[in-house]
């Protein structure tokens, strides 16, 4: 059996929360900072995505040597996402089955993608409800909101 409750705050998040200290891992493992590359055996779809979100996430100390595995399963969710969703807009919803109409199995990889993505988004802080609660310090000259590093 796994461990109960939700899911643990990276110590980076707990110190921006400005959790009590007893509540911080100060010995918490920290990955060597290190050029982080798409694996070379990532799919087009997903190399597309890596080079799309990688730089900014590595920027920003989101993305570390450490993550790569995870956020690959997160470049490769989406791109099955998008390949599924090109197969449901060029053919029907139901499709001929062995006993007559059913849902068109395209579907069903789709929203399998759809939740695996989502799971490891929310990981990276990629989707707006992970991202509400995390401050960032605005660097000069960039007036973007929300650009900069996190505050510590």
């Amino acid at each position: 059996m796994g461990k109960r409750g939700p899911v643990g705050k990276p110590t980076a998040l707990r110190i921006l929360h400005g959790d009590r200290a007893d509540r911080i891992n100060d010995t918490e493992p920290v990955p060597p900072a290190s050029d982080i590359t798409c694996p070379d055996w990532a799919s087009d779809a997903a190399r597309g995505v890596w080079e799309r979100l990688a730089p900014a996430l590595q920027q920003r100390g989101v993305l570390t040597a450490w993550d790569t595995d995870a956020f690959l399963v997160l470049c490769e969710a989406l791109g099955r996402y998008k390949s599924a969703t090109q197969l449901v807009n060029g053919s029907a919803l139901l499709v001929q089955g062995g006993s007559g109409l059913m849902k068109n199995p395209a579907l069903q990889v789709q929203a399998e993608a759809e939740r695996t993505f989502l799971t490891y988004a929310a990981r990276f802080g990629l989707t707006p409800s992970d991202r509400q609660s995390i401050k960032v310090e605005v660097g000069d000259g960039d007036t973007s909101q929300g650009a900069g590093r996190l505050l510590s």
